[in-house]
């Protein structure tokens, strides 16, 4: 309907160039590891602490890949969701890994 976009299912009209889909993109947070590089999906990263698992009587050892991993915009800080070998999938916090370069 000329400049204007308009869904199928509510009827909901917006403009494309409006300011607000600007700033939904440019809310969409940097994620960034321990030491300040910038975070992407499917990174690998490293583990740069032991990390205590609830309900498991092992922890995350120091040094453990975790490779293709996934961001999201979790609970408490929990930014990275993914599958770490042995203990399946988690969300981690982009504090405690380095990616690997």
């Amino acid at each position: 309907m000329g400049e204007l976009l308009v869904c199928p299912e509510c009827a909901h009209e917006w403009n494309a160039n409006s300011d607000d889909a600007a700033d939904e993109t440019e809310s969409a947070a940097v994620i960034k590891d321990s030491v300040g590089n910038q975070l992407f999906d499917g990174d690998t990263v490293t583990i740069v602490k032991d990390l205590k698992v609830k309900g498991s009587s092992t922890s995350i050892k120091v040094g453990t890949k975790v490779r293709n991993i996934r961001l999201v915009n979790g609970a408490d800080g929990h930014d990275i969701d993914a599958k770490v070998d042995g203990f399946g999938s988690m969300m981690l916090k982009s504090s405690v890994v380095k990616k690997v370069l």
